[in-house]
Parts: structure tokens; sequence; C-alpha cells
């Protein structure tokens, strides 16, 4: 049953994505108008990803019923799987949004999807995939008025979030929607009490510009950044913009933002065998030889003890492993081989959905 009333009106909050959690969801790759090769090296990806997460909590793995044998089959006998139809794989988007109620009690936001302003159709099925998960969890559902994606959220747990602009107030989403509606909404289902803004995200992100790629909350009052230090490249003046706003920005407690930097990736693009594996459809991606890839090592997810991470095979990997090690050293850093996810349009913080624990 859908409630009327918003979660804070119910007293309903996102917890950080640090806090503790019951689990993870996760979605089974397949399209292959998206991913190369019918998706056989992004599965076999997303089993190193899910095998990783399983080693510090429990992993859900949703799946088609025309791949459920071959998903069963891939992943470690300790990652549930569940059949569920979907268009696509991107649980941090389409999935729903956990929030904690007073007492510790489930629920989540089922967030209206429309495919990143319409990048593939159909979408129904993603749409859907929110209102079945808080279902199959028996958690109170909260359905939202307006268009977003959590790709495009990051919470400290203390009342702030951080939003990209280019993304949040895009046409392709809410049209005529204004950042004081777009501010309401936030607080609204979210339970937080205060937004920080900045203006656009991480250049070549099919997303126009989720923050996940970009920055986010590490721990209360400290934020990571993706830094770029090449003036010739894009992101050099996206990242000093970003940092400018972080500096005039403070948290909900009226702090001052530490900013910590973690390198922008050594530039990669799609090759002509990557772009030509990926089915022609009209209803898909269309993916091209010299393309950027919106790299990002802030695109990580954060485990019950762990910090699981992209690697990409550049140089940057073992500078960003070192940041990520500093600044979690209570976690075991664990970096996986993520370029087939990142070929698909995002990577291991798009395919991943953190449930927070519950009492």
């Amino acid at each position: 049953m859908k409630d009327v009333i918003t979660p804070r009106e119910a007293g309903f909050a996102m917890p950080a994505e640090w806090a503790a959690h019951d689990g993870c969801w996760m979605i089974w790759p397949e399209r292959p108008d998206n991913w190369r090769l019918g998706a056989k090296p992004a599965q076999k990806a997303f089993v190193a990803v899910a095998s990783a997460i399983a080693r510090f909590e429990p992993v859900t793995m949703l799946v088609s019923a025309a791949q459920y044998e071959n998903a069963r089959a891939s992943l470690p006998p300790e990652v549930r799987v569940v059949e569920m139809s979907s268009n696509d794989a991107w649980a941090r988007d389409i999935a729903c949004t956990f929030l904690l109620g007073p007492d510790g009690q489930l629920g989540g936001v089922d967030w209206p999807f429309k495919s990143w302003g319409g990048l593939y159709f159909p979408w129904d099925k993603d749409d859907a995939i929110a209102g079945k998960i808080l279902g199959l969890e028996r958690a109170r559902a909260f359905r939202a008025p307006l268009v977003i994606e959590g790709g495009a959220l990051h919470v400290d747990g203390e009342g702030s979030v951080l939003c990209v602009e280019q993304c949040v107030l895009n046409e392709n989403r809410n049209p005529n929607i204004t950042r004081q509606d777009m501010e309401r909404m936030l607080k609204d289902y979210l339970g937080v009490s205060h937004v920080i803004w900045i203006a656009e995200g991480v250049p070549h992100d099919e997303t126009d510009g989720h923050v996940d790629n970009l920055v986010c909350f590490v721990k209360p009052g400290v934020v990571l950044l993706t830094w770029c230090d090449d003036p010739a490249d894009a992101h050099y003046a996206i990242s000093r913009a970003a940092e400018a706003a972080l500096k005039g920005a403070r948290d909900a407690k009226g702090r001052d933002l530490v900013i910590e930097k973690i390198p922008m990736p050594t530039p990669m693009f799609y090759t002509q065998d990557e772009a030509d594996g990926v089915d022609a459809t009209a209803s898909g991606m269309n993916r091209r030889a010299g393309e950027r890839l919106a790299a990002s090592y802030v695109n990580f997810y954060i485990a019950n003890g762990a910090i699981i991470a992209p690697a990409f095979g550049v140089e940057t990997d073992e500078a960003a492993r070192a940041v990520l090690a500093r600044l979690f050293p209570e976690r075991e850093i664990v970096m996986i081989p993520a370029r087939e996810i990142l070929l698909g349009g995002g990577n291991i913080h798009c395919i991943t959905q953190q449930q927070p624990a519950a009492r």
C-alpha cells in the first residue's frame, strides 16, 4: 500500500551509505543493445562485484526468467538469485532508495524512472522494480511525485544531500521544475534538511552528470572529489568549479566541508571492437569508437567492512587505492576490474543499491 504522506512526515530518512547494511541489491545485465557481445563480458564483471560484496554482506541478484539459470550457475551460492523482469541493470537508479523510520523500521522511496530522460526505450519494467523490491521486503513504500535517480543523490546521514544541477534540474526529467520545488521534494523524501548544489558533473556522463560519478561523502563533513590536473581535459574546469561550490557550502550541521581529492582515471575511450560488439537498435544505445568513457574512482560501493571500487588497468589505479585506504582505514579496499561495466555507461556504485540494517 502506497502512503500519501511523505517519508519526512512519517519520520523516515535515508541513512548514509557507511551505516550498517542488511544487504545489497543488483540486477543481471543482458540487453545486447547496451552491453557488448550479448552482455557476456559484463556478466563476468557483475559476478566479480557480487562475489566481492558477498564476502561482507548478503547480495541479492535480480534476473529475468530467460537468464535465471545462467545467472544462478555463474554466481556463487551465497548470492541470492530472484527472478524479476527489468529493462536494464542499473540498480542504483531503478531500485528503491531505502529509508529507516523512527523506530528503525525499513521503508523506501519508489522514484518514477524515465531512463535518464529517455536514453533507451522502453523503461516500464525498470520503473516497476523499486515497488517490487519494497514489496518483497515488506517495507513501507513512498511513491515520489518527481523523477530522479539514486545515482543523483549522496547523503551524509546527518541532514545533507549532494546534487548536481545539470542532472537533477534537467528538463528531460521534470520539465519546468524549479530548484525550490526540487529542494522541497528532496527534503520530504530523503528526510534531509539541506541541499548542497554543484553545477556540472563529470564530462561524457550520459546520465547528465550523476553526483555519484563526481563527489561523495566519506563521513559527515568530509567529501571526496574527482580531480583533474590536466588543463587540456574538459574535467579540469569542472573539478575546480565543483571545488569552489563545495568550499562555499556548509552542511546541515553548519560545518565547512573538508574536501579530499581522488585522481581522475587516465582518459579511456571505446575501441572499435567494443563499439562494434553492441547491437544496433533504434531503442538501445549508440556506442562509437573513440568516444570518451566517463570513468571515475568515486563510483565505489561502501559495504560492511569494505570499499568495493573500480579498477581500470591504468596508471592511476594505485593512486586511487592509496586515497581510499587513507580515507577508510577500517575497511578493506577491494578493487575490481570494471571496464566492462564502464562500457555500459556506469560503474560499481551504479549497479548496486544498499539496504540499511533495520530493527
